[in-house]
């Protein structure tokens, strides 16, 4: 696990633009260094030592030097393919999987992607065609950002390597701001950052002569296998886990495990036959997972580690937190696994995770809801229409409000995922100049059209796979525990593991008692039922209640009334949201975050703010609001930061 940047085209200084971009990253990578330069590419990497701690390093190069890579993640099945490749005559010097994939591509070019297992990004100079080749793996487990400016690509593991090129000059772009206040999170392959792009999961490009060419290589596809049995579904699953979290142990370091209190890290946890287990709860009982977790670490006999992470020290967090993002992700739960990744840093360099149970083996509550509804939808299409229309026309909430007016669409018009912030009107209201790009169902439509003759829950897992998993729940997993050097593995999110989910008839998904009704039969058979049955709860984080407290408010009121805000908000009408939710009488904390979060990571990478936490990053000890006083006296060059920076990887190679 570690992070990469570079770009092609000769910059005179080229080499310190390339070292500024890699100290960008340096918390991706704090073991080692290298770089590839030629008169066409520059390469730079940050190591962090998980397999071969010898001979591992990078930028990796084939026999001759005229093929060299750099490679952030892991190949789960690497051994295996070396050894086809050494009977095809390749010759290794290492043991690494990154020299895997160099051999690999020599052999099958672009058709090596799908002999892959495992989560990667890569990028791969071939010298002698002059062609950069990269790709991003099946699911989007790790991240890969790209812009083309002059002719020229340039590149990372995060946006703010991209930053440090001198020619690409940084803009916001509004269109991914008023998509982001519906779904809360980036949604389009264009980031915040004008001009900048993800590479898409599954997707791999080539960039020769100035040109960029992108092409999807693997998409996720579901077909129900109604021939076979719960009891034989629930054997499949269990063996596929069981082989998953094999593959995801290899490792020549200690490998640990997040776990909450709900079955999926549970169970990731409960088949590792590891020592250690991390956890994070707050201060308030709903929203403390500690004990759960404790007891059932007991029972499968592991040392659990676990912090109570205080109002104070969330709050503190957040600047630095939507620092280390690149863009603004409004998930609370976040910061909770930025605390939980901080906790397991201090004992292992690598974790595993239970993300992906839920989008695979049909996990959200809210997967319920076509059976939920599906007595009502049997009504005609327009009584359902005019009944909603009667409930949106009372001015206060009743009970099965909601349901009439969810009732009266079709799953393609309510559904975007397990978030749905802002809609079209809502949005127009706040901003002070929207575009109207783009209603959620644009959006939405070019993969609902390909699982059109699939049912509803169906439809909604396929909606969260290309949309929530990606856009959320993978973007903070990787962040938040690349902030602290972590590696997170994620033994759900495997492509065997999903050979067998994609079959998986939705009775055996969702019922009206349960959700991933199979995965829990199968993680039955080793935990206790508190687990096994408990209601999916995440990281749960109390911002509900800390909104209303004075202190939060007037946190908050102050950000809403802002020079940043006023910029693009109407800000009397998000002060209406804050005081709605203060006094009660509208839940409005998670429409309240998401402004929130944009406005904090504006200041970030658009105001001073981005110096504070690469003061933070560096280990000099200003918070926020101390170096906001700071700058009013001197404002500290990034210079100084790169100084720091430089003294703090010197004492890690000295120490």
């Amino acid at each position: 696990m570690c992070g990469f940047a570079g770009f092609t085209g000769y910059l005179e200084n080229g080499k310190d633009v390339l070292t500024d971009m890699m100290n960008k990253i340096i918390h991706r990578g704090p073991d080692s260094a290298g770089q590839y330069i030629d008169d066409k590419a520059y390469m730079g990497f940050r190591r962090l030592s998980i397999i071969d701690l010898d001979n591992g390093s990078q930028p990796m190069f084939n026999e001759n030097k005229k093929i060299v890579i750099t490679f952030n993640g892991e190949i789960y099945n690497y051994q295996d393919l070396r050894k086809d490749l050494i009977e095809k005559g390749h010759i290794f010097a290492n043991n690494s999987d990154t020299e895997v994939l160099i051999h690999a591509y020599e052999e099958y070019g672009e058709d090596m992607l799908n002999k892959l297992r495992g989560m990667f990004a890569f990028v791969i100079w071939d010298s002698e065609k002059e062609t950069l080749f990269g790709a991003r793996d099946f699911f989007g487990i790790k991240p890969f950002y790209y812009t083309v400016v002059d002719g020229n690509i340039i590149y990372g593991s995060e946006i703010k390597s991209i930053l440090a090129h001198p020619a690409y000059k940084k803009e916001v772009n509004d269109v991914a701001l008023e998509n982001y206040l519906t779904f809360q999170y980036s949604v389009l392959p264009e980031t915040f950052f004008k001009g900048v792009y993800k590479l898409m999961p599954g997707h791999c490009f080539t960039f020769h002569n100035g040109e960029i060419n992108i092409k999807r290589y693997w998409e996720p596809t579901f077909e129900a296998d109604e021939s076979k049995s719960l009891d034989e579904f629930v054997k499949e699953i269990d063996d596929a886990m069981h082989d998953s979290v094999e593959h995801h142990k290899i490792s020549d370091v200690e490998v640990g495990s997040f776990l909450s209190s709900g079955v999926d890290s549970s169970y990731v946890a409960a088949t590792f036959n590891g020592d250690k287990t991390f956890t994070v709860g707050f201060d308030y009982e709903k929203y403390n997972e500690i004990d759960y977790a404790k007891a059932l670490s007991e029972k499968i006999q592991i040392d659990n580690y676990s912090k109570l992470v205080s109002s104070e020290e969330y709050w503190a967090a957040i600047p630095k937190i939507q620092y280390h993002m690149d863009e603004p992700l409004a998930d609370p739960a976040a910061i909770a696994l930025y605390f939980v990744s901080q906790t397991a840093s201090k004992y292992v360099k690598v974790s595993m995770s239970g993300e992906g149970a839920d989008e695979f083996f049909g996990g959200y509550n809210i997967y319920k809801e076509p059976l939920d509804t599906a007595g009502y939808r049997k009504l005609p299409k327009g009584l359902r229409k005019c009944l909603a229309n009667a409930a949106q026309a009372v001015p206060f909430k009743f009970k099965g409000k909601n349901f009439l007016i969810r009732g009266s669409k079709d799953i393609e018009e309510r559904f975007i995922g397990n978030a749905f912030m802002f809609n079209e009107k809502e949005r127009a209201k706040i901003l002070k100049n929207p575009t109207g790009k783009y209603n959620h169902k644009e959006l939405t439509k070019p993969f609902y059209d390909k699982v059109k003759d699939k049912d509803d829950v169906t439809k909604m897992q396929y909606i969260d796979i290309n949309f929530w998993l990606i856009g959320d729940i993978l973007l903070k997993a990787d962040k938040m525990s690349m902030a602290h050097s972590l590696e997170v593995r994620v033994p759900f999110l495997d492509k065997e593991v999903f050979n067998v989910a994609r079959t998986l008839p939705t009775k055996y998904k969702v019922n009206k008692s349960n959700t991933k009704y199979a995965m829990r039969k199968a993680a039955n058979q080793y935990l206790p039922d508190m687990v096994a049955e408990k209601k999916k709860l995440g990281f749960p984080v109390p911002i509900r209640i800390w909104l209303k407290d004075e202190k939060y408010y007037n946190m908050i009121k102050k950000a809403f009334t802002s020079e940043a805000a006023n910029k693009y908000f109407n800000t009397d009408e998000l002060v209406k949201y804050l005081d709605e939710h203060k006094e009660g009488k509208a839940d409005n904390s998670r429409k309240i975050w998401t402004v929130y979060m944009f406005l904090v990571w504006y200041n970030d990478f658009f105001g001073d703010a981005e110096y504070a936490a690469e003061l933070q990053d560096c280990g000099y000890s200003c918070n926020f609001s101390e170096f906001q006083d700071l700058r009013k006296i001197s404002r500290i060059k990034y210079k100084k930061f790169q100084e720091i920076q430089y003294f703090k990887e010197n004492q890690k190679k000295t120490s």
